[in-house]
């Protein structure tokens, strides 16, 4: 939707509804970003400044992701942190930098992967780049971080995990959820019980309009755009070792954007996932998930409450604003390469591959309205 083309008084309304979801820094830089999107200059700034020392930060994709969350995030916790930023929109790209006092900006890729300054790389390009500028980041040495989708082929998954695997850059994936305050509680709970565990989303997304570059052949429509999200988080509740997965899809035959699909894997775990998107959503992305594992019971509303049943004991939980975790995940990326935190490669190249591979597979499952079966990760499928 065209927030800003909207009536000044569900213009108010929404900014008022968004200070009490996400609080007035977060509601300010939202609506910032509606700002930034559209912004053209008359005469560009200028282009390169003196690159400080404290600038460790690389970014790929300047849109509205990159401006209202991860520069956001760096910004706040490190201060000026951004050394250059890099977007094929020359305009997108000065806007971010003015913003955020970046040194460099440019709509060359490799001008901005030649900085040294430039440690660790935060790509959020349109999904089909991905892949490609983060095997080119880590070909040069440096650290990366992938918004999602990681991957929209499976030639892409192949690559991009063989790329990881002979590296000496780490990789890090933007699926934020599962490390949010709530996501913790949630797999803390359902990891303490044992047996199979019955899992259940839904989500009510954007209404997105047929000519959205979403849905462009290329970048993975909303499976691989939004789906991905909640595919993953599945996937790390049911555990790696819960591969073969059987995924058993069923779509609108007019629609790309209303999709549920079950995964039943091997250790008796069954997820389902229910996503929609019909129409325009006041306060963003809704989302519930329901689970219940041995004695416990789990009911979790938009990253906001949570209710946890274990027998007789019930607790509460609750989030002064809504966190998805984009705030955890961004800066646990950057404190491991400043601080040179332990990675255990061989286990973050197995999730790639494995998430990647369940999203990919949901994907051709849906389109074409057939059962598929997906088998984990084995090292001898890297080139």
């Amino acid at each position: 939707m065209d927030y800003l083309g909207q009536p000044f008084v569900f213009k108010v309304r929404k900014i008022l509804r968004y200070l009490r979801l996400y609080g007035i820094n977060r509601t300010r830089h939202k609506a910032l970003g509606q700002l930034h999107l559209r912004r053209e200059y008359e005469e560009l700034p200028a282009r390169r400044r003196p690159i400080r020392r404290n600038q460790f930060v690389g970014l790929i994709g300047c849109g509205n992701y990159a401006y209202t969350t991860i520069a956001y995030y760096l910004t706040k916790r490190y201060g000026r942190a951004i050394a250059a930023g890099m977007d094929i929109n020359i305009h997108r790209a000065a806007s971010l930098a003015e913003r955020y006092r970046v040194p460099l900006y440019t709509t060359d890729v490799e001008e901005l992967l030649t900085l040294d300054a430039a440690r660790i790389v935060y790509i959020a390009s349109n999904h089909a780049s991905h892949t490609e500028y983060a095997i080119a980041a880590l070909a040069r040495g440096k650290h990366v971080h992938i918004e999602k989708p990681h991957v929209v082929t499976l030639d892409q998954l192949r690559r991009l995990a063989a790329a990881m695997n002979s590296a000496s850059g780490k990789v890090f994936l933007g699926f934020n959820r599962p490390g949010s305050r709530l996501g913790k509680i949630i797999t803390r709970y359902l990891d303490r019980q044992a047996g199979p565990g019955m899992y259940n989303w839904f989500i009510a997304g954007h209404d997105l309009d047929p000519d959205h570059w979403y849905f462009q052949p290329e970048e993975g429509g909303r499976v691989l755009g939004n789906l991905c999200h909640w595919t993953d988080f599945v996937l790390r509740l049911a555990g790696a070792e819960a591969f073969p997965v059987v995924i058993n899809p069923s779509r609108a035959p007019s629609s790309e954007s209303d999709i549920a699909v079950t995964f039943t894997f091997s250790n008796g775990t069954i997820a389902a996932i229910t996503f929609s998107a019909k129409g325009h959503t006041f306060e963003g992305v809704r989302e519930r998930f329901s689970a219940h594992k041995g004695n416990c019971l789990v009911s979790m509303d938009d990253f906001q409450t949570l209710r946890v049943e274990v027998v007789q004991h019930k607790k509460r939980y609750r989030n002064l604003f809504r966190d998805h975790g984009h705030r955890q995940n961004i800066i646990a990326a950057a404190e491991n390469v400043l601080r040179d935190l332990p990675y255990d490669r061989a286990q973050h190249v197995a999730h790639l591959w494995n998430t990647g591979m369940l999203f990919l597979k949901t994907k051709e499952a849906l389109q074409q309205d057939t059962r598929i079966v997906v088998k984990g990760f084995d090292p001898r499928q890297l080139p």
